[in-house]
């Protein structure tokens, strides 16, 4: 008598249809998760939340000038500068722009941004809802890229100041390490 082999090819193929259901899952958690939310009000996206406290203020929006400086070690292994050196904004209004920064050395690198805003008294009036500083910046070897900052100026601004310098330095992630 001969005995039949038990096949796995029914257990292969059931395995198979899992991983490929769980892959897909874990695609659609993401959108059914804002769903979800958007539906609920749990949770609100940061811009929404940066113009609804914003919006609450009585002040009146006024134009003022932002002036963006880049700063670097003598040493650094960087070319960084602004985008923009200066710009005309409203309190109160959402805006964008961005510093450019390029790795000079012919290896990856990974580079941290530390802020300084000044007056001291405008820092606390300065929002950045979106800013390169917030993380690591990860550079391959002569690469160039234009990193973002979202802001907004809030209205409640005192009337004294009408110039706000907002100041990056960037020191590769080594550096920061030694100091």
């Amino acid at each position: 008598m001969t005995e039949a082999k038990p096949t796995h090819k029914p257990l292969a193929l059931r395995l198979v249809i899992i991983a490929v259901a769980m892959f897909g899952f874990g695609f659609l958690l993401v959108p059914l998760y804002d769903v979800f939310c958007a539906v609920t009000g749990i949770r609100t996206t940061i811009e929404q939340t940066a113009e609804a406290d914003l919006s609450e203020s009585d002040a009146m929006p006024r134009t003022i000038t932002v002036e963006m400086v880049a700063n670097r070690n003598n040493s650094a292994p960087w070319e960084f500068r602004p985008d923009e050196f200066k710009k005309q904004v409203d309190t109160g209004t959402l805006y964008e722009t961005t510093y450019y920064a390029k790795n000079l050395k012919a290896q990856a690198l990974t580079a941290t941004a530390t802020p300084d805003i000044r007056p001291v008294e405008a820092a606390k009036y300065f929002k950045k809802i979106e800013c390169f500083c917030f993380s690591k910046q990860d550079f391959e070897a002569n690469e160039i890229k234009h990193m973002p900052i979202r802001f907004v100026v809030d209205k409640d601004l005192p009337e004294h100041i009408d110039t706000i310098t907002l100041s990056y330095t960037l020191y590769a992630q080594t550096e920061v390490a030694s100091k």
